[in-house]
């Protein structure tokens, strides 16, 4: 009798708990369909969303996403509203909306979609929000002061002249190749150098497994984040794709430890790091310098410096250079001018390009700008709303995500004339004036906007003008044929190819 008394209470228990959940979920979904109904969307369905319509291909994807912001931007619209499964994400379309948004500090959480880069990525400056960003910000910023940043040029200058004798083999050759995998190589070598102070020759080691288990990272959290069938874990372990994923973030892990473990040994048994005004100190060396003063860990390290900066640089930088040499290689007009101006700096000379001769390649700078404009490094910015926020006159209610597409905002005719077209001297300062500045935001904007893109533009800017100070380069394949891949970042479609022929100087 007791326990018949005592079942029928805990039922009624678990019932009011449970309930109570329930009423939650069903005012939570309430609110959020009443806000959602009012923003206009392709069609979508209970519980599939609109992903039944999306197409599977990537290609044929990323042109159906820019059909669809097109048809709402002719329609005078400033949202859009896609629904992956049953989760909302708000498309921004308009300028206005996205200043509003990337400068609230309200809204600086990173949304759902980045959760698959936890495990890769950890809790760092890229994805962490609240004080903890607030903090890490402050901590890292100094580290990206421009005397710090000149005192890596060197660096970039040599990697820049391996990448040429690389690309020696194919001087004058009739078959296109594909000149990405030596930029991305270039910039690992890169990053690893200034980020942690060791040297991977991954220019001249083409196999390295870091290399490889990052694109696969890529890939795999792309695919997971526009299919939500794969959020289930079985059937995200039974397609392959979390096997390969856990694979790949262990070599990408062990190649970390390895390093930090090594540098750590390193600053303990001499003491502290040996005055060298020579050389730039590595990014890793001064968080080990600065750990214990600022109390971080083991794994803040690691947060901090391998992992983010090795994917935020890395990909980012290499995507940048590969997408306005192509841009250069079907604009001979452009190239033409950009090759006067470098034959200005520095004649027919072979010597070192110092941070000087980068201010003076003004024209270089435009044609990267203008690169990044077509296909910005990173295809949209995304953001979790915490609480209900009205922006510019709507609600965009707790739970929904707010996706941020610099690619759609860059394609606005409204803000850029003749937008297809590549034209550097958009760029020009008269040209200019007046435009919107959330018009253009390849490196997003507002608290969160990228704290690395001033060494992107320096590191780009080193590595471009040193091919193009040798090298012309052309390409046969169609510039339309090789549509932006919207992964992680925008990646070709069909890498880079092209051909190079060495100049008369």
């Amino acid at each position: 009798m007791h326990i018949a008394i005592y079942i029928l209470i805990l039922t009624i228990l678990l019932v009011l708990f449970y309930s109570k959940q329930l009423i939650a979920f069903i005012k939570h979904r309430r609110n959020l369909l009443k806000h959602m109904s009012k923003i206009p969307g392709p069609h979508a369905i209970p519980l599939l969303g609109t992903t039944y319509q999306m197409k599977w291909r990537t290609r044929d994807l990323l042109l159906q996403m820019r059909g669809w912001g097109v048809e709402f931007q002719n329609k005078g619209y400033e949202l859009v509203v896609l629904w992956l499964g049953p989760h909302p994400s708000v498309v921004v379309i308009s300028p206005d909306i996205a200043r509003a948004i990337l400068e609230s500090n309200d809204i600086i959480t990173k949304g759902p979609e980045y959760d698959i880069l936890m495990p890769w990525l950890g809790t760092g400056l890229l994805i962490s929000t609240g004080e903890k960003w607030r903090s890490r910000r402050k901590m890292i910023t100094p580290t990206f002061h421009f005397n710090i940043l000149n005192g890596f040029q060197a660096v970039f200058d040599h990697q820049a002249r391996i990448m040429m004798e690389q690309l020696e083999t194919y001087d004058g050759k009739r078959e296109h190749f594909d000149i990405f995998p030596y930029i991305k190589r270039c910039a690992l070598d890169i990053i690893c150098e200034t980020a942690m102070g060791i040297t991977v020759s991954a220019q001249t080691d083409h196999n390295n497994p870091y290399v490889q288990a990052v694109q696969s990272l890529n890939i795999l959290a792309f695919n997971y984040q526009r299919r939500p069938w794969l959020w289930l874990k079985p059937i995200w372990y039974a397609t392959g794709n979390g096997y390969e994923y856990d694979a790949s973030i262990k070599t990408v892990s062990d190649f970390t430890i390895k390093v930090i473990n090594e540098r750590i040994r390193d600053f303990e048994q001499l003491g502290g790091w040996p005055e060298d005004n020579t050389k730039q100190r590595p990014f890793l060396d001064m968080l080990i310098e600065i750990r214990k003063e600022k109390g971080l860990t083991y794994e803040d390290i690691r947060e901090e410096n391998v992992c983010p900066i090795h994917h935020t640089s890395h990909d980012t930088t290499a995507a940048g250079m590969g997408w306005t040499t192509w841009c250069l290689a079907h604009n001979m007009k452009c190239q033409r001018k950009l090759q006067e101006e470098l034959d200005e700096v520095f004649g027919n000379s072979d010597r070192e390009i110092t941070v000087d001769d980068l201010k003076k390649l003004k024209y270089l700078e435009r044609c990267i700008k203008e690169a990044l404009r077509l296909r910005p490094s990173v295809p949209h910015f995304a953001r979790k709303v915490e609480k209900d926020v009205e922006i510019n006159g709507y609600t965009l209610p707790k739970g929904c995500s707010i996706i941020i597409s610099p690619m759609l905002m860059h394609f606005n005719s409204r803000f850029h004339e003749n937008p297809e077209n590549y034209d550097p001297d958009r760029f020009l300062e008269d040209n200019l004036a007046g435009k919107h500045p959330y018009s253009y935001i390849p490196f997003s904007a507002g608290p969160r906007n990228c704290i690395g893109q001033k060494f992107a533009i320096q590191e780009e800017k080193t590595i471009l003008a040193t091919l193009f100070r040798k090298y012309t380069v052309t390409t046969h394949i169609p510039y339309t044929d090789n549509l932006p891949l919207p992964e992680i970042i925008n990646r070709p479609s069909n890498g880079f190819p092209v051909l190079i022929k060495k100049r008369n100087i």
